[in-house]
């Protein structure tokens, strides 16, 4: 689901009103010597058609973690993946 590391924030949180997801994910490509998070928001779509990909954000890893623990103290919730392969079941 999502949690704090000592890899920092990776996994999936929603809204509070469900509507908006993020999934933090580590750049294997910067992780040994500086590391990045991606930080993908999107939107499940009701009508079954592939989530709707709204932005992708590339961070130092300590910017990821500031916005994860931001988000939530605003309400956003640890879930189960929500688009891509590792949702299907």
């Amino acid at each position: 689901m999502g949690a704090i590391s000592a890899n920092g924030p990776e996994g999936w949180i929603r809204d509070p009103e469900g509507k908006w997801s993020m999934r933090f994910h580590r750049d294997p490509k910067s992780w040994e010597r500086y590391p990045f998070v991606f930080m993908d928001k999107g939107k499940v779509m009701n009508d079954g058609s592939p989530a709707l990909l709204k932005s992708r954000l590339h961070l130092p890893k300590s910017d990821a973690l500031m916005v994860w623990e931001t988000l939530k103290l605003k309400g956003w919730e640890c879930v189960e993946p929500q688009w891509g392969p590792d949702s299907e079941p």
